[in-house]
């Protein structure tokens, strides 16, 4: 069940495991470290101006609060599978001024009844428990999200995985299809498969400016690593999409690693 350490500053958890934190007196503060690599990644490589964003898996809305900050005007829905949740979230955590239009329901459902074009931004970051649902896995998932996002825009997911990586390999591999620009961000001992851990994938059909988000993400007070171009396309090697048919959720994390402190 939900929980929520009532405090100024606030950590919520399912089953135990932690979901969210939020800083009401400081929404632009982000405590996770995959959090930050998504907010690196929004500061670095969304154009200026007010985008269109959709969150798909809300939490207690982190990243739209620090957008609603960094980027005032940014016209954003956050789509939320268990409503009970997002009661729960909008109750006890006032949402910051900005434009926020939530949505509980399924995040694959929600995206396949969405229009053609009318994101600038997806980020996904969809966990049942403490792994990536099936049915966001799969190559039609990912023909859904390169519909949906306009021809300039940028997609960011939450995964997690470790060596030897076959489901982060079998994501690239299915985003490959569909995107000309792709990289990974992540705590080098992920990425040198001596953990497990959250792996923060970037695609877009348009260059990026990844040396810049690399230089953000090494400077960090968690530093990460940006891979990509050659050293991805080896990563990727002969993995192959996953249909949905044959879609699974991302791999079982071992005892304790997402655990609370």
């Amino acid at each position: 069940m939900p929980d929520v350490d009532r405090a100024r500053a606030w950590l919520l958890t399912v089953d135990g495991a932690p979901q969210s934190y939020v800083d009401l007196d400081a929404p632009e503060h982000l405590e996770f470290e995959y959090v930050r690599r998504l907010g690196h990644a929004l500061d670095v490589l969304v154009d200026g101006g007010t985008p269109d964003v959709v969150h798909l898996g809300g939490g207690a809305l982190t990243l739209p609060r620090y957008l609603a900050v960094t980027r005032p005007g940014a016209r954003q829905q956050v789509v939320e599978f268990d409503r009970g949740l997002l009661d729960l979230v909008v109750e006890e955590l006032p949402l910051p001024d900005g434009e926020f239009t939530l949505h509980a329901a399924d995040a694959r459902a929600w995206l396949a009844a969405a229009p053609d074009a009318c994101a600038d931004v997806i980020v996904g970051d969809v966990f049942g428990g403490s792994r990536v649902p099936a049915q966001v896995t799969s190559s039609g998932y990912v023909r859904e999200v390169a519909r949906v996002l306009r021809g300039d825009g940028v997609y960011l997911a939450n995964l997690a995985d470790s060596a030897p990586f076959d489901f982060l390999r079998s994501q690239l591999a299915g985003f490959a299809e569909e995107f000309t620009e792709l990289a990974v961000v992540a705590e080098p001992a992920v990425l040198r498969g001596r953990r497990f851990g959250n792996v923060v994938l970037v695609a877009a059909r348009r260059p990026l400016d990844l040396p810049a988000l690399a230089r953000r993400t090494a400077s960090d007070a968690f530093p990460a690593r940006v891979e990509h171009g050659p050293g991805l396309r080896k990563l990727i090697g002969g993995a192959r999409p996953v249909r949905d048919a044959d879609a699974v959720p991302s791999p079982e994390p071992p005892e304790g690693a997402f655990g609370v402190g």
